[in-house]
């Protein structure tokens, strides 16, 4: 959670999705909320900004360096 609020705090903007992780984050490290439900919130705004890069899944930038071969 502290990454996550650290990253989210430091991103450029001023969102909803952003505030709303900031918030999230917040709670959970003042333990209101547990840290999963802070994570979906910050999931949320990763994918609103398309950034999240999903499990399993390799990052646009290593992909264009090494493609995946069929």
């Amino acid at each position: 959670v502290v990454d996550a609020y650290q990253f989210v705090s430091d991103w450029c903007g001023n969102s909803p999705e952003q505030k709303a992780a900031i918030r999230a984050c917040r709670a959970a490290l003042a333990g209101d909320v547990d840290a999963e439900t802070a994570r979906g919130v910050f999931v949320a705004f990763a994918r609103k900004k398309d950034i999240l890069i999903e499990d399993g899944a390799i990052p646009p930038m290593l992909e264009k360096a090494h493609p995946r071969h069929a």
